[in-house]
């Protein structure tokens, strides 16, 4: 069985490097072929990752391969993931944020969970904090309430419509079907992801790992394993700054208008 995994890098080179260097650490059981994709950083991270695979910082074990690319426009989230889909050869493929770090094999792991349930074309694992609390991502499909109260959680009268969005009426402790893949670390099967063409490129950041649930969840049924874990930093700029929230707000309309209004 063959792996890839793309991460996307806009600035923060010394955490997009931990990033990359636990994947190539932790997967051992399968080839791995490490996407890293500069979306232009103004800090040059791009540059820095070349140099780091040239120095030995990066180094490929056995069955492993490291490509850097540097884009020299900064195309969004989507755009960055979706210009690597036509090097894609692998049997499942892993989307990655920069702020992702790995502490066992959890790629092979979940690519075996995947290839023992033929139904599945999109997975994830559970994700802590570097302190190892767990985290509560959503797991329902988008709504406009939950979202809201995410945003404003002095509107507490909608906390119960978050706990819904979260899945916490649910047993979360063993493998269950969900409508929301996050973004941050997501497994899919990769003839599936190259058939739905990747990530909608309208969406230049936020909400478009919804879509590409959606998207996928035409094709088959998307999961949580939570038996299968790894760290997640989780900044949430949405949740600290007007701009990335005004993104959000566009996008979560766009999303409705495709695939139709939840209140």
């Amino acid at each position: 069985m063959k792996l890839s995994a793309c991460i996307v890098v806009y600035n923060g080179y010394d955490e997009a490097l931990k990033a990359a260097q636990t994947v190539l650490h932790c997967t051992r059981r399968y080839p791995v072929t490490l996407y890293l994709v500069d979306n232009a950083s103004p800090d040059g991270s791009g540059k820095k990752l070349e140099q780091a695979v040239a120095d030995g910082l990066l180094a490929a074990g056995p069955g492993q391969q490291v490509v850097v690319h540097c884009r020299t426009e900064n195309g969004g989230f989507g755009t960055g993931h979706n210009m690597i889909l036509p090097e894609l050869d692998s049997d499942f493929h892993f989307i990655l944020n920069p702020d992702i770090q790995l502490t066992a094999d959890t790629l092979s792991d979940l690519a075996d969970w995947m290839a023992a349930h033929p139904d599945a074309v999109m997975a994830r694992p559970s994700l802590v904090f570097p302190d190892g609390k767990p985290q509560q991502l959503p797991l329902r499909r988008c709504a406009l309430r939950p979202m809201l109260y995410r945003q404003l959680p002095r509107l507490s009268f909608w906390k119960g419509q978050n706990d819904h969005y979260l899945m916490l009426d649910e047993d979360l402790t063993r493998p269950i079907e969900i409508e929301f893949c996050t973004g941050s670390f997501s497994g899919v099967r990769t003839s599936t992801f190259k058939a739905v063409g990747g990530f909608d490129e309208s969406y230049f950041m936020y909400v478009e790992d919804a879509d590409l649930t959606q998207k996928m969840r035409t094709r088959g049924k998307v999961y949580l394993v939570p038996q299968y874990t790894a760290i997640h930093a989780w900044h949430r700029a949405a949740h600290r700054d007007l701009k990335p929230a005004l993104w959000q707000t566009g996008n979560l309309l766009k999303y409705f208008h495709k695939w139709g209004f939840k209140w």
